[in-house]
């Protein structure tokens, strides 16, 4: 897989505690900065959980790649969301556990800033993870193969 550092979000990034809330994980990555992203190749975002996700009870928790027009992006649903995940139970969310998301190419249209982030909406904070979130062209990766034959 490759993984350019100014295309991450988030590299074993503590989820914080969001109580029926949302928050922004790790950094944002500047459009004006990161240009022709793909090149015109599907882009993918990558999520794996680096460290299990726990909370004192039934906590679900969905993932959301977001922009908005300024680097501090908002948190109240007015940022422009690109994708959502369901809703996970937070007990599925062990280390090791990885979704991958192709992103949308313009629809809707992104804003300058892009970001990660986490909602928790079963009414139970978070007490401990960390995710590992970025971007990538690559999301399978290489893989090792006999005789030397890749």
């Amino acid at each position: 897989m490759i993984l350019d550092e100014r295309t991450e979000f988030a590299d074993a990034v503590s989820v914080g505690t969001p109580l029926n809330s949302t928050v922004n994980i790790g950094d944002t990555i500047d459009s004006e900065v990161v240009r022709d992203l793909g090149q015109g190749h599907p882009v993918y975002m990558v999520i794996t959980v680096d460290t299990t996700i726990t909370s004192a009870g039934a906590a679900t928790v969905a993932f959301l790649l977001v922009s908005d027009s300024t680097s501090i992006i908002a948190t109240d649903g007015t940022a422009t969301r690109h994708f959502e995940s369901d809703a996970i139970p937070v007990a599925t969310l062990t280390a090791g556990y990885t979704q991958v998301h192709v992103l949308p190419a313009v629809n809707p249209l992104y804003e300058r800033h892009i970001a990660f982030q986490i909602r928790e909406a079963g009414g139970f904070a978070l007490n401990a993870g960390a995710v590992n979130a970025f971007i990538t062209v690559d999301p399978t990766g290489w893989t090792s193969h006999a005789d030397a034959n890749n």
